[in-house]
Order: structure tokens, then C-alpha cells, then sequence
């Protein structure tokens, strides 16, 4: 039950791209990422991908790491 409250990371990066009004390809290069793999993680097919990934796309979308993992 908790694990649907728990959003995805996946959602989160999302939302937050959306937010910040970026396409996936645009923020694939600011987080200096093949784009494959950050719509895999988007669309939940990448579901914990590594913290160094996690760091890029935080890097690339202005935000803390905690924000996007909390």
C-alpha cells in the first residue's frame, strides 16, 4: 500500500522536467545522458537507477539529490 504513496523516481524527474518546461532531450544533454536511458527512467523501465545518474539528472534540473529520491 505504502509503495504507490512512494511516487517513482521516474515520476519525479517527470514532473519536475515539466515544470522547469524541458524536453526529454534537453534535459538528457544538460544531465549529460544517452536520452535511452532517461526516458527508460521516466517511464519507470529504469527503476533505481544509480546514484551517479540520479546526481546528473539533479544537476540538470537544478535540484538537490534529496529532492528527487525523497
Amino acid at each position: 500500500m505504502d509503495s504507490k504513496k512512494q511516487k517513482e523516481i521516474g515520476d519525479k524527474i517527470q514532473a519536475l522536467r515539466k515544470k522547469k518546461d524541458l524536453t526529454q532531450e534537453e534535459l538528457a544533454k544538460k544531465a549529460n545522458l544517452p536520452y535511452q536511458t532517461l526516458t527508460k527512467i521516466e517511464s519507470n523501465v529504469i527503476t533505481k537507477p544509480s546514484i551517479q545518474t540520479v546526481a546528473k539528472i539533479a544537476k540538470g534540473l537544478g535540484v538537490s539529490i534529496d529532492e528527487l529520491i525523497k
